[in-house]
């Protein structure tokens, strides 16, 4: 497959998404994006970088199968930059050599070096906490204050979660190995599993409404919905029931993950690439990309939205990612071992 004919087929898929700047991607001021994240929730953003530069943004959202896509296409690849939702996109990216290095003296400055890869093939622009949902009438459970205090007894048939094989639980049970060893992390997550108040399912909203059902008394969920159910009629009444909570891990803060982005390894468009992600990083666009989404900047010194100020004050786990993404292999087996799904 000629690299025309593939800027041609990743137009005609974006006009079957129905999406803006989808037409032929024939110019040399663009950039194309696969994006794991919602066009919703980027547009605003590519819009305001196509305003000031005049380069255009194509992209492609899908809710899986763009890394095996970058694979598939290889050196014909249209595709730009992969936007991913997750530590785990963006690992699973790289190792599937889909990515190149990148050096920017701007992104170095501007992403703290535990939220980027030492080689330059990922970057984090935003961060979400994966924090507790204490419901108002628990005494106890608004006591939490440690992720290692969810294993306690006293919290025995109080907490619910979603399925432990689902990447956001995974995610902090790598950074709880990468604290305190794969020994400890076992014997927390057994802990964790024998408080739960019924099996572990659903998706971080349900547990939110459950809490307010007084089903449990605590919940682990992700610091975005929290804004989301704020804004949505029915569900508006789930979050008015409930204190998120910031606990700590090890003692150093609360986990994170990333909304991310890497230069794909086939880049046409390298130079106008680099720029649309060098703006990513800008004030502007992270005060934009971080209140749409309801998530913290990763640059220092911008500020939070609305909804996130009233949340409570934000210490985020300072240990490198790339770290505790390498301890998801280690993760998913001790989930299976420990049979937290069961």
């Amino acid at each position: 497959m000629s690299r025309l004919t593939g800027r041609l087929l990743f137009a005609a898929a974006a006009v079957t998404a129905g999406l803006t700047g989808a037409t032929p991607a024939l110019a040399a001021d663009e950039v194309n994006v696969y994006s794991y994240r919602q066009p919703a929730l980027i547009d605003p953003l590519f819009a305001a970088f196509t305003k000031d530069t005049g380069i255009k943004v194509n992209v492609v959202p899908a809710d899986k199968g763009l890394i095996e896509r970058l694979r598939q296409e290889g050196a014909n690849s249209p595709a730009d930059l992969l936007l991913s939702v997750g530590i785990d996109q963006v690992v699973d990216a790289v190792d599937a050599g889909v990515t190149q290095p990148l050096k920017s003296a701007v992104l170095e400055k501007r992403i703290p070096a535990n939220l980027r890869d030492p080689q330059g093939h990922w970057f984090a622009l935003t961060l979400r906490g994966r924090i507790v949902y204490a419901g108002k009438t628990a005494p106890e459970a608004n006591a939490v204050r440690t992720y290692e205090e969810l294993a306690d007894p006293k919290f025995k048939g109080k907490i619910c979660t979603r399925p432990g094989s689902h990447p956001y639980q995974i995610g902090l049970l790598s950074a709880f190995i990468a604290h305190h060893g794969e020994a400890r992390a076992e014997q927390w997550l057994r802990g964790l599993k024998a408080n739960l108040a019924q099996k572990a399912g659903g998706n971080d909203r349900s547990q939110v409404k459950v809490v307010m059902e007084s089903k449990c008394a605590l919940s682990l969920g992700n610091t975005y919905y929290y804004g989301y159910m704020l804004a949505e009629h029915e569900q508006k009444a789930w979050a008015e029931a409930v204190n998120p909570i910031f606990p700590t891990l090890g003692g150093a803060g609360t986990h994170v993950n990333i909304s991310g982005i890497s230069l794909t390894k086939a880049a046409p468009h390298k130079a106008d690439a680099v720029r649309l992600l060098e703006y990513m990083v800008s004030d502007e666009a992270q005060r934009l990309y971080a209140e749409k989404n309801n998530e913290y900047p990763v640059v220092q010194g911008v500020e939070l939205s609305d909804i996130l100020k009233k949340m409570g004050t934000f210490k985020p786990d300072a240990i490198d990612l790339a770290r505790v993404a390498s301890y998801r292999g280690a993760a998913v087996q001790l989930n299976n071992k420990v049979g937290y799904d069961e």
